[in-house]
């Protein structure tokens, strides 16, 4: 199948095999040797299938153009599924109507899958998330250093995740996401690492023996994906694929920090606790979100 992936960042062009910045719609890209197309200026060849990304900031996509030149177009998801609510009433009411109009839609999660089909879109799919790899190892050695997920914003639930990661008493570690207020750097016990590329990130990521991303936002969920990808065990809120599959161990009801906490101080004082979800992690990474089981899964899913 001929597929073309449409987004806002589309250049018509297919990414590079290294392309630093990797994240998971380069990922997809790369799985299915499709190019990411403009969603401005389409592209001059024809697909079979176009599978459209539609801007957080700018929803308002005429798929009617992009079916000119894909015989079936699908529209997969991009943030957690309310996200839409949060525009015009006017947007809104296009965003539903465009999912109407779409022969199907991805979306990021099982627990996504009834959210879709009760707006009333006919046909869902998961697409996993995914990362390529292929020259990237996984960790081997690391010290005593905590990462949470996110910034301080509900988006990130970074408030969450640093109470947790104090209860461990390891210097915590943060990336710098775009949600990231000024003030966040007076935080004394909190060192934010510098922008990074997704190829860096991942490198740097190895260093770090626990992950802590008690993020309500549910999506994609790459911190858990990237963190059992090295073995690396992640305290994470139910409701998202990659923090229940990789880290069934670690994971708590939404809002529950007590539980959390008390995960949080197994880790670091039960050395078999922590090397059976740091194993856990790593075998289910290479039975449900390596490459090769990516594309199995793909196809399961698209064999309609």
């Amino acid at each position: 199948m001929k597929i073309g992936f449409f987004s806002e960042t589309g250049t018509n062009q297919k990414y590079p095999k290294d392309f630093p910045n990797a994240r998971t719609e380069v990922a997809w890209c790369l799985a299915l040797n499709a190019p990411m197309c403009s969603l401005e200026q389409m592209p001059k060849e024809e697909f079979q299938l176009g599978i459209v990304i539609i801007p957080k900031n700018n929803p308002n996509v005429d798929l009617n153009r992009i079916k000119k030149v894909c015989d079936k177009v699908a529209v997969m998801q991009e943030g957690p599924h309310w996200y839409f609510q949060d525009y015009s009433v006017e947007q809104q009411f296009h965003y539903f109507n465009t999912l109407m109009d779409a022969d199907w839609v991805y979306c990021h999660n099982k627990s996504d899958v009834n959210y879709y089909e009760g707006l009333g879109c006919k046909d869902v799919r998961v697409m996993q998330s995914l990362m390529i790899t292929d020259d990237i190892a996984s960790r081997s050695e690391w010290s005593d250093l905590t990462m949470i997920g996110g910034n301080f914003v509900s988006w990130y639930g970074g408030f969450d995740s640093y109470m947790v990661a104090r209860e461990i008493g390891y210097p915590i570690y943060a990336p710098s996401m775009g949600r990231k207020q000024k003030q966040e750097d007076s935080i004394e016990d909190v060192t934010y690492l510098p922008y990074l590329s997704w190829r860096d990130w991942l490198k740097t990521l190895s260093q770090f023996s626990i992950g802590i991303h008690l993020m309500r936002t549910h999506a994609a969920g790459t911190f858990a994906l990237n963190c059992g990808f090295h073995g690396i065990p992640c305290i994470g809120y139910r409701g998202l694929d990659t923090q229940e599959l990789l880290h069934p161990h670690t994971t708590v009801n939404i809002g529950d920090l007590k539980e959390a906490k008390k995960i949080a101080q197994k880790l670091k004082e039960d050395e078999d606790f922590y090397k059976k979800c740091s194993i856990t992690s790593l075998q289910n990474y290479e039975k449900i979100y390596s490459e090769k089981e990516w594309k199995w899964s793909w196809r399961t899913e698209n064999e309609r």
